[in-house]
């Protein structure tokens, strides 16, 4: 499945691995520390780190995430 899912209590994110080309522009823009780079994809292990702020989801050039917050 090329779609990961990471979930809080209250909310979701999806992250596309078709669509990722793993630039890390989602962990320079999270003030979270959400975010990692694996094999030249994003994963969101700190999932309950999440603010809400929806930058990763603004400053992916690619349009790879998706969260049901922003």
């Amino acid at each position: 499945m090329s779609v990961k899912e990471f979930a809080s209590a209250d909310w979701t994110m999806k992250i596309d691995h078709v669509k990722c080309d793993g630039s890390a522009k989602c962990i320079d823009a999270c003030p979270s520390d959400v975010f990692e780079i694996k094999e030249n994809k994003s994963f969101a292990p700190n999932i309950d780190d999440c603010i809400e702020c929806c930058a990763c989801v603004i400053d992916c050039p690619t349009g790879a995430i998706e969260h049901t917050s922003c």
